[in-house]
Parts: structure tokens; sequence; C-alpha cells
């Protein structure tokens, strides 16, 4: 709440909190009050870490309630969209599990939906075609597009694919840097431009495909104006219309 109140105060018109669970939402529901009423401003949501994610018992007895507890709080402070993750790499996930993964992923889209919450899925390793079963099967699922996440353990940052291949699906996108890798410890979460990530050719390609929506910075608070600046300016080299990044 603390790193929250200092982007609110430099003008950011809308931050993405971590919601670990039900119980911390309503723990800090008087502060992200005092907030949105003081500075005017929007929240989005991030769900907790998968945990077992090859584990379709774990996901179902316990990821599942815990993602529909979340999204039964959200309208309360008009939180509209909420990302997750729910990993789909098939080179690591067995073919039945990813089926029994889409069944409960529907599961959740659908709960939030009711409620006017639009329920994201966050690329984590995977390339576009393993979006491609969830997608197919769940028309109102969308996607947090992760740029940072593109690039590791693939020769090409697969943020051109999913780009290419679902603008339709993509509500929102995570920006930050690193230096390529294939490994989890290779997600350095660097400012845009410290890193190896081709942002202008990505972000021109998003405002060809018509992308309007919205950005979070996923980088230290303090860090967080100079890369709205870096991201805002890349924008306009690129000749797309100005758009809201936070």
């Amino acid at each position: 709440m603390e790193q929250a109140a200092k982007l609110a105060e430099s003008g950011f018109p809308f931050i993405e909190i971590s919601v670990l669970s039900a119980e911390v939402f309503q723990r800090d529901l008087k502060r992200l009050r005092y907030l949105q009423d003081t500075y005017e401003m929007q929240f989005f949501a991030h769900g907790p870490e998968e945990g077992k994610a090859q584990d379709p018992d774990f996901l179902k007895n316990v990821m599942l309630p815990c993602i529909n507890r979340i999204t039964d709080c959200l309208p309360e402070r008009g939180i509209e969209l909420l990302t997750i993750h729910f990993w789909l790499d098939r080179r690591f996930i067995e073919p039945r599990v990813i089926d029994q993964k889409i069944v409960l992923l529907r599961s959740m889209v659908e709960h939030a939906a009711a409620r006017g919450v639009q329920l994201c899925v966050e690329n984590l390793s995977e390339q576009a075609f393993d979006f491609e079963q969830a997608f197919g099967e769940i028309e109102a699922l969308g996607m947090t597009l992760d740029i940072g996440h593109g690039e590791l353990l693939s020769e090409k940052n697969t943020a051109y694919d999913f780009l290419a291949q679902y603008p339709e699906k993509i509500y929102h996108m995570h920006v930050h840097d690193n230096k390529g890798g294939r490994d989890q410890s290779d997600d350095l979460h660097l400012l845009p431009g410290q890193g190896i990530i081709d942002f202008r050719s990505i972000l021109r390609l998003a405002g060809r495909q018509g992308y309007n929506r919205t950005m979070t910075l996923e980088v230290e608070p303090d860090h967080a104006q100079q890369g709205r600046q870096y991201i805002q300016k890349l924008w306009n080299a690129v000749n797309l219309p100005e758009r809201i990044v936070s």
C-alpha cells in the first residue's frame, strides 16, 4: 500500500495490485478506498502464484476457490480486470493435465464474468499455439501479454506471435526488460531499455494491430516514472496515438 500511495502521488492513473487472497484484499480495503477517493485512480488486480501447476487436484481444490474468492471481492472497489498465472506450456505440461486445467479455467472465467470482471491469463513461457485450445474453447477468456516473459525460453520474443494471432484477446500488457535466458532467474524485471528486448518493434506491431488498452510497468516503483517516460517516447516515435501507460 505504501508503494501504491507513492505511485498515486506521482500521477499514475491506475495501479495493478497483487491480491494474494481475499483476506489480504479485505485487510487493505480501507487504504484502497482512500487512494481511490483521494486520487480518483483505478486499480487492476493480479492473483497469486499458481503453486502446483501440474497437479489438477491442487488446482481444483486450492487454486480455483482462491481465485473465485478474490474475484468476489473485486467489484466492491470497481476492479474490472484480474490477471492470473495458469501455465499451459505443452513442453512441460502433459496434454491430459492441460485439458483438465482448461476446464478449471473456464469455470474461473465464468465466475468472473458473472461479476463483471475480465479474467486474463498471463503468458509465462508459452508460445502462441499453447493458448490456441484455451482461447478456442473459452470465448470470454482474455490475455495479459507479458512482453518480458516473451523474451525467455524462445528464439524470438513471443509477443510478436501473440499480437499477430490474438490481438482481440489482449486486454492488458506487462512491460519490463531482461537479457533473455532459459531460467526463472533470468526474469530480471529491468527497466525497459536496460535489456535486449526490442520494444520499438513490439510496440509498433501493437499499434498496427489496434491495441489501445493499458500497460503496467513491472519494475521497482522508484523507477516507474522513468519507465513510463521511456515507453511513452517509443509510442510517439513509432507514430502511435498517445496511450495511457502506468
